[in-house]
Parts: C-alpha cells; sequence; structure tokens
C-alpha cells in the first residue's frame, strides 16, 4: 500500500509540474508596433529571439524587440485578437 500511494504521489506531483511551468510571452517588434504572441522564445547570441507566432504558426526572427512575460489570459486573449486582426498592407509615404 505503501509503495502504491507513493507512486500516486509522484504521479500528481509530475502533472502538476508539467501543467504549471508553461510560459506565455508578448513579443513586440518596436519599429513596426507589431505584437505577437509565443510559448516559447529562442535567444540567439546575436541578439535577436526566434518563435512561433501563436496566432499565425509561423516561425519570426526578430532582430530587435520587446519581450514581456504573460500570465495565459493574456496569452490567449492576445493571441484571439491577434488572430481576428486581417493583416495590413504597408503604408507608403509620398
Amino acid at each position: 500500500m505503501k509503495l502504491r500511494s507513493l507512486i500516486v504521489t509522484s504521479v500528481v506531483v509530475a502533472a502538476g509540474f508539467v501543467s504549471g511551468c508553461a510560459s506565455y510571452y508578448k513579443v513586440t517588434e518596436p519599429g513596426e508596433n507589431k505584437v505577437y504572441f509565443t510559448d516559447k522564445i529562442d535567444r540567439k547570441d546575436s541578439g535577436a529571439v526566434t518563435f512561433k507566432d501563436a496566432a499565425t504558426q509561423k516561425e519570426i526572427t526578430l532582430q530587435g524587440s520587446e519581450v514581456e512575460k504573460i500570465t495565459k489570459e493574456q496569452f490567449d486573449t492576445g493571441k484571439a485578437q491577434a488572430a481576428a486582426m486581417p493583416a495590413m498592407p504597408p503604408t507608403t509615404r509620398p
């Protein structure tokens, strides 16, 4: 019975550890005012960051960016809003 209790406790602790360790990020491209949402950031030695945009599922690499850790609720809301926004064509200046 002790062994079974130990196994159950281990499984519960492991499940809590796995589900509680998720991180969420808001990545802003300052010059473009473009915002991305992701759950994984890969920082390069050059200072660039690479990640998969949660709204489009595209791999993005930005040389200059602002990365902010956010809550799951902020991530879900931001991802939904980003997916609902139509792509804006680049603006041209006269």
